[in-house]
């Protein structure tokens, strides 16, 4: 198993990026018989290629002895990867950027079976051949000149994302003036443009036909009347209240459902928390805004449709989360080694069906009534307890991540307090250490995490 540096990750992002520019570039050229920069930055660079090369670095090496799963963990990272692009640019756009409606197979228009098979097949080509042999090559160049190259390529594609996100809000707040500024001031309007918007404005609606500023400002001004004609309802539809709602409701009541569940079967009364403070488990909080958020618009269909897409989402999200807590905190919170059809000990065959069947009694039965219930909030309350718990939460995982990782740096470097007692050799001065050890010993992160293994 082939294991990856952060240099070779950059690197990799990098060239990744660039070949998927590329790639784009010549395909539109084809199709549109002239030169387009496809990308969505000014660069000559498609960071969401790069990402999926980053991807597949991280969540599959350990797959690369099984080319199948390695195909088939490719092909659904790619895939979530370009749906959750492909919303996102929605939501800021309110048009497609790329729709794939035309072609057998598609979902929703942002990803389809030929794209997806497309994507496996990278994993397999990346993972197997060129990743080993681009490694080879960036190992030879000199760190300083490595250091000195990624932190100028970095620093630029940084620069040239915010000037394209400063681009974008301009003409979202153009879109909007224009939605109520007469023909006279739209003209006034857009000689007051800065000369470097107008350019990546118009380099955009090249690269990206659906993008059109009169469209745009038409759909904000119709959702506009929509929104002043309706009465005032907090976290409607599937907002970004109604997703930080859903994110604590489902990690409170899977913290408890798996503590209920432990106690039937083993009846030893543990722990489940993924946090320090309170009965909340982060994995099922992050499943539960996470099926919704893909699966919202799919809710009325068969449940044999949701049935499927839970136990591939599902199975997906749990290996990830699998590698993540390693990778992060070389820990490991579960093992399904003893399970039949289990893929290196971090998904089971069992279990992604139990996602599957969460996921239509989620959308079905539970996320109608939650819904219903969240939204008779009153706006103003809802939006600070919100607000009050994402505070609260933050501080709490940052909190649980240092102790943590401190727990786990005592266990693998024996930094042991004695008695109790924590002396300032044993946290090298540090007082942080002091108050992580003071806090949070071994005893009680072993009440909180029981299943916690250390691992390389």
């Amino acid at each position: 198993m082939m294991m990856y540096s952060l240099t070779d990750i950059v690197w990799l992002f990098f060239v990744y990026s660039f070949a998927g520019w590329c790639i784009e570039v010549c395909y539109a050229a084809i199709c549109r018989r002239k030169f387009v920069n496809r990308g969505f930055v000014n660069s000559p660079l498609c960071p969401i290629y790069g990402f999926g090369a980053v991807l597949f670095c991280i969540f599959l090496p350990e797959l690369t002895a099984n080319p199948f799963f390695l195909f088939l963990g490719g092909m659904v990272l790619a895939t979530l990867l370009e749906y959750a692009t492909g919303m996102a640019m929605e939501k800021i756009f309110r048009k497609k950027l790329w729709d794939y409606s035309d072609i057998k197979w598609n979902l929703s228009g942002y990803v389809c079976a030929r794209y997806a098979l497309l994507w496996g097949g990278l994993a397999l080509l990346t993972m197997l051949v060129t990743n080993p042999l681009l490694c080879g090559i960036f190992r030879i160049i000199p760190r300083p000149v490595t250091i000195a190259a990624q932190w100028t390529a970095v620093g630029l594609l940084v620069l040239d994302f915010i000037t394209t996100a400063m681009a974008v809000l301009n003409m979202k707040i153009t879109a909007r003036r224009l939605a109520r500024l007469s023909e006279e001031m739209r003209k006034s309007s857009r000689l007051l443009e800065n000369r470097l918007t107008a350019y990546v404005r118009k380099r955009m609606q090249r690269s990206f036909p659906a993008i059109d500023e009169e469209s745009l400002a038409a759909e904000l001004k119709a959702q506009s009347r929509q929104s002043a004609a309706k009465p005032a309802v907090f976290a409607e539809g599937c907002s970004f209240y109604k997703l930080v709602s859903l994110f604590f409701i489902g990690a409170f009541l899977g913290d408890i459902t798996e503590t209920v569940f432990c106690l039937a079967t083993t009846g030893i009364l543990m722990s489940r928390s993924s946090v320090v403070y309170g009965p909340f488990s982060i994995v099922w909080g992050l499943g539960c805004a996470l099926l919704t958020l893909f699966l919202y618009r799919y809710r009325n269909k068969s449940d044999r449709y949701i049935f499927m897409a839970g136990t591939l989402l599902g199975g997906a999200y749990e290996y990830v989360c699998s590698v993540f807590t390693e990778l992060v905190f070389g820990t490991v919170f579960w093992d399904y080694s003893g399970f039949a059809f289990n893929l290196g000990g971090r998904i089971n065959l069992l279990y992604c069906f139990f996602w599957g069947i969460a996921a239509v009694v989620w959308l079905k039965v539970i996320y109608p009534r939650l819904s219903g219930l969240v939204e008779r909030i009153p706006p103003r309350t809802g939006k600070i307890l919100c607000n009050c718990m994402i505070v609260f939460m933050i501080f709490n995982m940052i909190l649980s991540s240092l102790a943590l990782a401190r727990y786990t740096e005592r266990n693998t470097v024996s930094v042991q307090p004695e008695n109790g007692q924590v002396s300032s050799e044993e946290t090298d001065g540090d007082p942080l250490n002091a108050f992580l050890d003071e806090h949070f010993p071994d005893e009680r992160m072993e009440r909180i995490y029981p299943n916690a293994k250390m691992v390389e």
